[in-house]
């Protein structure tokens, strides 16, 4: 049976998810689970997963883009795993581990018997490559640092199942870090490819309890059981090989297509369920899992190298012009708590700001004035003959993105400023995202369960979401905060918990009084499923793990 026959009148939805595969009934029952109980984990069947976006690189350190981790987390392994209900770093495949005090040397002994899906046996040695490529970066390959490890010097094998790794100053975020989607470990075959070929989900090898079998790129990507995975994160009491033998990816761009294909039964999981289908889903019995990212919430950042945003003074503007309670209230459900600073409440080190995010018109409107743009005859802000009109690219990975940005753009007309909403395909918007004068304005947010993330978002060579001069952008002219840079290698290089707590929280208060960012909601990670999926789980910042993940008979 095929999606097409299966839903039937609604085959204009059929032909955008395209009708090539069994439905999740037939491939389920193909699967003759046996489960006597629906409380007992049963082997076997298929798993049809429909995902909003085709993933772009699977390098691990690009892992944070959603449809990346949402497969890097299903044929890698971590160092370490971090407790999503507790945040607490426990062995997985380092079984040990020590620390010095200063945070420059730290030590794993490694699990033995572990192998990568191709036989090479994942061991200190593998490890320490796996590290120093992330660590250092690869220019032959373009192999890019990973924003996770901050300070990296070297690593050295000390026996087959140990390994030192020494950083240059203090890193007190690495042990966390090795917990990340950004840090799966990799068989030195894949780490010997150039960036551009990672992008075939077959070249990567992992140790994880899936394996790649085939895929269509773009489209369709299949991953098959690892009938001899037996090392699973050590607290968990299953240990052996992830009760699915198979799980089926299919890019599904269409909200209603990925709905329709939920609720008609042709698929179990979905990301990306938003929040006005929300109650739909959960009228017809389906079950909304909406995990937190915990890290640097959805948020308006500022470009201050484009002279129109460059004045503090707009920028705080701005920033008391936008009503976040609207936004939270009219776009969104209790699953997106609005924000009340920089980071998420669940976030390490985070300080409550609410009260310097305040929507207030007539404050806003004082700020421009006093920064010498006037409201003109035909209502618009203007100042020396040019007209305050800013421009922002939909990004579409973050949750009604485009919406969200057009009543931004609404409540800022309200005070003479123009905010074009631009929509583009990922590449070119990457591109112009990446030039000051084509995108003053920018959707942003990251997510990690550990204070550095605030470095991966604002320092000049991670994220650079301000374009600060000397990142990743070649067009910017002079805009760099050295102060701001100052704290962020502090937060990243500050080895006492205590003070490394308190230096976010400068951050975070230093951030929202230079108005380089609006922060307007608390960011998870929205998926829909069939009752009858059991044991569905999520890392730390909302990527789905499926290694507990089986079918209940259906009713």
């Amino acid at each position: 049976m095929t999606l097409n026959s299966r839903f039937g009148t609604k085959a204009g939805l059929a032909a955008l998810v395209g009708a090539t595969f069994l439905t999740g009934a037939a491939l389920w029952s193909a699967g003759a689970l046996a489960a006597g109980a629906e409380g007992a984990p049963a082997k076997g069947g298929t798993l049809v997963y429909l995902e909003q976006q085709a993933h772009t690189n699977l390098y691990p350190p690009a892992g944070g883009f959603y449809p990346n981790g949402g497969i890097l987390n299903q044929i890698t392994d971590k160092l370490t795993y971090q407790n999503p209900k507790t945040l607490e770093i426990e062995p997985w495949i380092a079984e040990s581990w020590t620390v010095n005090a200063d945070a420059t040397e730290y030590t794993f002994k490694i699990r033995p018997g572990v192998t990568f899906s191709d036989g090479t046996p994942l061991d200190a040695a593998a490890v320490a490559k796996n590290y120093d490529t992330f660590g250092r970066g690869n220019k032959d390959l373009k192999l890019p640092v990973s924003e996770v490890i901050n300070n990296y010097d070297r690593s050295e094998v000390i026996d087959p199942q140990t390994v030192k790794f020494t950083f240059k100053k203090p890193s007190p975020g690495f042990l966390q870090g090795t917990s990340v989607i950004g840090s799966g470990l990799v068989s030195l075959k894949t780490l010997a490819l150039p960036y551009e070929a990672l992008g075939d989900a077959t070249k990567i090898i992992g140790s994880g309890p899936f394996v790649v079998a085939s895929e269509t790129l773009g489209r369709e990507l299949t991953l098959k059981v690892r009938a001899d995975y037996k090392w699973g994160p050590a607290k968990l009491e299953h240990q052996g090989r992830a009760y699915l033998d198979e799980i089926k990816y299919i890019v599904t761009p269409e909200d209603s297509v990925r709905i329709g294909a939920l609720l008609a039964g042709q698929a179990d999981v979905i990301r990306q369920i938003q929040a006005y289908d929300e109650k739909q889903v959960e009228d017809e019995g389906y079950l909304i899992y909406a995990p937190s990212t915990r890290g640097v919430n959805n948020s308006v950042v500022f470009r201050p190298d484009n002279p129109l945003v460059a004045d503090v003074r707009v920028r705080r503007g701005l920033l008391h012009a936008t009503n976040t309670d609207e936004i939270v209230s009219t776009l969104f459900s209790a699953n997106y708590p609005k924000a009340t600073s920089i980071i998420a409440k669940t976030a390490s080190g985070y300080v409550d700001l609410s009260q310097r995010l305040s929507y207030d018109l007539e404050k806003a409107k004082a700020l421009l004035d006093e920064a010498g743009w006037k409201v003109g005859a035909n209502g618009r802000r203007q100042k020396d003959g040019q007209v305050l009109e800013l421009s922002a690219y939909e990004s579409l990975p973050q949750p009604q993105n485009k919406e969200t940005l057009q009543l931004v753009a609404q409540q800022w007309e309200k005070i003479g400023v123009k905010l074009n909403v631009l929509t583009a395909d990922s590449g070119s918007a990457v591109v112009n995202n990446l030039d000051p004068a084509k995108a003053p304005v920018s959707p942003a947010m990251v997510g990690r369960a550990d204070p550095d993330v605030i470095k991966s978002q604002y320092y000049p060579t991670n994220r650079n979401v301000l374009l600060q001069k000397g990142g990743n952008s070649d067009k910017v002219q002079a805009f760099v905060d050295e102060k701001l840079n100052q704290l962020l290698d502090r937060l990243a290089s500050e080895p006492d918990r205590a003070k490394r707590l308190a230096v976010a929280g400068d951050v975070q208060n230093y951030v929202v009084d230079q108005a380089y960012a609006i922060p307007i909601f608390e960011e998870p990670q929205a998926f829909a499923a069939a009752p009858y999926v059991k044991g569905v789980s999520f890392e730390a910042v909302g990527r789905p793990s499926f290694y507990n993940t089986w079918l209940a008979p259906r009713r």
